[in-house]
């Protein structure tokens, strides 16, 4: 469907130029038909799969490369749900000209096709051609707004960065496959386990896989870590956050983020679950770091989208932290907080867009202005710090406390409650400046950047009331 709507979109584009409402509307439309569709295979029974190999071409399972499961429905609706607010966004954005609506709007949509393709993939080569589609489309997105040098800037860091975990990542791919002879996660997981015999190795290899495995798994986590800027690869953040146009920064934040965690999991859990004991404290350590290094940036910050970019550094280290303890229940948990993390910082990323306001001072006074936006903001900044009564952002922390825990990893959770301590400095700081004195003068945006901000706070509340529900439904096949 997604793909459906981009091939539509650049046809209207080329023959009805002059009406980039209509665009707008045609992909707007293409996405929530899309949402529907998500919704109605998770009312369905059990998963579906395709592109799948039969059992007597080659092992005693059938080895499927595209799966709709449990985990791939809740990456799915988080990606549309998202889609929706940026797509709104960019209404405002390209309301004010400069920026050429088909191929914006084709890009986008294709950068959704991918987004949504990747929690489905079940074999390497899907998955690293999924991720692909995710990020390309970005760096053309970035530089659409012409003849801005901060755009263009922050295009070619998003460019190189990218090309360079890409190739990182397809090292240690390539050599995952010289060792086990195969690309479905499947069978990786089985030879990396123990359970089934690589090729050309008379038995299993239960006990002294040789050393490039481990360079091999080093090599793919270091790939994603570029992908959801986690420390020491997360430098390019904060400057591609504030040249990017306010919706690709929006999209960078939750739709690639959670791209490259679904990614990142599927790697991890469904292919190199065997290999727990090598890539477990090297995540573990990573999302320390990551916590640590985003909230003693976003300290300093005054300008709102440096802060946000590197608030959402730190919240990767947040979402990695279940994953350094391994385990089903750990998984979900990091599922849960991305989503709750991926709600309210839409809401957040709409308000500013809305304001169009740089830097933070710029907000004094806004519940004031304009009330709805500025308990919107409020709402969505104390759930991000996790504080009643933003429900939802509590219920995220206590879910992944509560993992890291039970999975014994007690120094990390030291690390994180020390880190939520300094993070509720500046989002209390964001926060007291919305209800401090100052301009009262009336705020006028689009009515699109209120229906985003409007369709944000939604999903952001219903999330605060049911992240129960995420726990439950977000099984890996």
């Amino acid at each position: 469907m997604l793909a459906l709507t981009a091939a539509l979109v650049l046809l209207l584009d080329a023959f009805l130029p002059s009406r980039p409402l209509l665009s707008g509307l045609l992909t707007l439309a293409g996405v929530v038909i899309a949402a529907g569709f998500v919704v109605a295979q998770a009312l369905g029974t059990g998963s579906r799969s395709t592109f799948c190999v039969p059992r007597n071409l080659g092992g005693t399972a059938m080895t499927c490369s595209f799966v709709a499961d449990g985990f791939t429905l809740v990456f799915a609706g988080l990606v549309l749900v998202a889609a929706v607010v940026v797509v709104l966004m960019s209404m405002t954005e390209l309301a004010r000209g400069g920026i050429p609506v088909g191929e914006w709007y084709f890009l986008l949509l294709c950068t959704l096709v991918g987004a949504v393709s990747l929690p489905a993939s079940r074999d390497l080569i899907m998955l690293v051609v999924a991720l692909e589609l995710v990020s390309l489309p970005v760096f053309a997105l970035t530089a659409l707004k012409r003849y801005d040098g901060r755009s263009s800037e922050a295009a070619v860091k998003l460019f190189v960065v990218s090309v360079v975990s890409t190739a990182i990542m397809l090292f240690g791919v390539s050599l995952l496959y010289g060792i086990a002879g195969t690309v479905y996660l499947s069978r990786l997981s089985g030879v990396f386990g123990g359970q089934v015999a690589a090729p050309g190795a008379p038995e299993a290899m239960s006990e002294g896989l040789p050393a490039v495995v481990t360079v091999g798994v080093v090599l793919v986590v270091a790939g994603f870590a570029f992908k959801i800027a986690a420390v020491p690869f997360h430098a390019w953040a904060a400057d591609v956050y504030q040249g990017a146009p306010i919706p690709v920064a929006a999209l960078l934040s939750v739709i690639s983020k959670a791209s490259g965690f679904a990614g990142l999991i599927l790697v991890l859990v469904a292919a190199l679950g065997g290999q727990a004991d090598t890539w477990a404290p090297i995540v573990g350590i990573l999302a320390a770091l990551t916590m640590t290094v985003g909230n003693l940036l976003a300290m300093r910050q005054r300008s709102a989208v440096r802060l946000l970019a590197w608030s959402s550094v730190a919240q990767s280290g947040y979402i990695l932290a279940p994953l350094a303890v391994t385990g089903e229940s750990a998984v979900r948990s990091s599922i849960a907080y991305l989503v709750i993390y991926a709600a309210m910082n839409l809401g957040a990323f709409t308000v500013v867009m809305l304001v169009s306001r740089t830097e933070l001072d710029d907000y004094r006074g806004l519940v004031f202005r304009r009330p709805a936006a500025g308990l919107a903001l409020a709402f969505c900044l104390i759930c991000l710090a996790g504080l009643p009564p933003g429900l939802a952002g509590l219920f995220a922390k206590v879910f992944v406390f509560r993992e890291i825990v039970a999975g014994g990893a007690g120094w990390l959770a030291l690390v994180m409650a020390v880190n939520t301590v300094i993070g509720l400095y500046y989002y209390a700081v964001w926060t007291a400046r919305l209800f401090a004195p100052g301009e009262r003068a009336p705020l006028r945006a689009p009515a699109t950047a209120w229906y985003a901000m409007g369709v944000a706070v939604v999903a952001a509340v219903l999330f605060s009331f049911a992240p129960q529900l995420v726990l439950d439904v977000s099984s890996l096949s």
